[in-house]
This record gives structure tokens, C-alpha cells and sequence, in this order.
């Protein structure tokens, strides 16, 4: 594994014929969450089956947090105390239309972070999966509806629905694009039948979603992993040039 900056992003980039990236295989783009640091999901890629020379990136998220998350990164800041009263209320639908503050940032970064990895490494977007955990997954999904780019997946590992205003007139746009989306039934954080939500208005816009609900918590269990794979060697197997 090595790392370096794709536009202004720190990232972690292993795989390949050798380990460090190297090769022209087809690529794998996940982002972390909230709160974690930005190797919290480089471990992945010595355990998601991909194809042979599949390529993974993994971004660091822009801003540190510090104080009690240590080293841990966002993409953007979360009201903490509010969502945690929304939680405990039980009043998980006021955050579906939340816009975050901070979002469209986030995806500028992402956007610039695409265009260099295509420019410096030669990763085609027709071989690509972009995808992350928890607000990783946002991001990645705000980026995919926002762009015209024919990417071959994106994985939604723990996501949910934010700014829906915006985003339900975009899902129409992507018909068609194949979706991992993996989610735990007892989510304390991230309530499980948003994340129900998020899959049937994607499917009702005519996108394809792999659906891997599992008994758990917010988290990346080893079913998640398989099941990750197996969709990683269909859709990268597919776009492969």
C-alpha cells in the first residue's frame, strides 16, 4: 500500500499487480466514515474477492475532527446532540431532508479526486465502483446522481437518504446503474427503514440494487465483505475494457 494526493485528497491506494496500485486493472473507491481515521477502510482490500489487478483508493476525508475523535476525519460536520435527539425521538424521517451543510463540498472534493485519479492513473470510470461507509456512502451517492459518468457500480455500505428533495428527481437519471447497498437491521445509528427507503425509491427509478440486509449494527460484517465481491466481479468484470 502506498499513499499519495489525488487532487487535493490524501489517499491510500493498494491492489493491483503489485500490491501498491500498479497495473491498468479495473478500481474500487471507498470512503470512510464519520469520525474515523482516514486508513479506517484500507484493510478491505486484502478481503473483497474482486477481479485479479482490481485497484483500490481509499480518501481521507477532509476535515479533522480532533478532541474526542482523536484522529478521526469527516466529510462534514454532524450536529451530534441533534442527531442523537432525533434518534432517541424516534424521528428518523426529519433527517431525510436534511441538506448538510457541508455536502456539496464534499463532493467538489470527490469530483476532483475522480478526475485525477482518471488523468494520473488511468482508472476508467466504465471499470470503477465508488462507494464508502456510513457518510462515505452519502457522498458517493450525492457524487454518482450528480454526474453523467458511466461508472460500473456504487456501493452503499451503511448509507442513507440525505437532501431527498434533491436527490429523488435525480434517481430517474440513473436507470440502470448497478447498486451494492448493505444495511444492518438493528442500525442504532442510521435507521434501518430509511435505508428500506433509500432501496425502493432507487429501484422505483429503475436502478439495479443488490440488497444485503444483515443482523447487526452500523458497522461491515463478513457477509458484507462476500457479498461485496461477488457484485464487485460482476459489475468490474462487465466494464472491463
Amino acid at each position: 500500500m502506498r499513499e499519495r494526493k489525488l487532487g487535493r485528497t490524501n489517499v491510500r491506494i493498494a491492489g493491483g499487480t503489485d500490491g501498491q496500485g500498479g497495473g491498468d486493472g479495473p478500481a474500487i473507491i471507498l470512503l470512510h466514515g464519520f469520525g474515523a481515521p482516514g486508513d479506517d477502510l484500507a484493510s478491505l482490500w486484502r478481503v473483497i474477492d474482486a477481479p485479479r489487478g482490481t485497484r483500490f483508493v481509499f480518501p481521507e476525508a477532509p476535515i479533522a475532527l480532533g478532541g474526542q475523535y482523536g484522529d478521526g476525519r469527516a466529510w462534514w460536520r454532524i450536529d451530534m446532540a441533534r442527531l442523537q435527539a432525533s434518534l432517541m425521538a424516534g424521528r428518523h424521517r426529519e433527517l431525510v431532508s436534511d441538506v448538510p451543510e457541508g455536502l456539496e463540498d464534499a463532493r467538489a472534493t470527490i469530483d476532483e479526486l475522480l478526475e485525477a485519479a482518471q488523468r494520473e492513473l488511468g482508472m476508467s470510470p466504465g471499470s470503477m465502483i465508488l462507494g464508502g461507509f456510513s457518510q462515505g456512502a452519502m457522498v458517493s451517492i450525492d457524487a454518482v446522481l450528480r454526474s453523467s459518468t458511466p461508472f460500473a457500480g456504487l456501493a452503499v455500505l451503511s448509507g442513507t437518504i440525505v437532501a431527498a428533495e434533491q436527490w429523488l428527481p435525480l434517481f430517474p437519471g440513473r436507470r440502470g446503474l448497478r447498486v451494492f447497498q448493505s444495511h444492518g437491521t438493528h442500525d442504532p445509528v442510521l435507521a434501518f427503514p430509511i435505508a428500506e427507503l433509500l432501496r425502493d425509491e432507487m429501484k422505483r427509478a429503475g436502478i439495479d440494487v443488490t440488497w444485503v440486509p444483515f443482523r447487526g449494527g452500523h458497522g461491515i460484517g463478513p457477509e458484507v465483505v462476500t457479498a461485496l465481491g461477488s457484485f464487485a466481479r460482476g459489475v468490474l468484470a462487465a466494464g472491463a475494457p
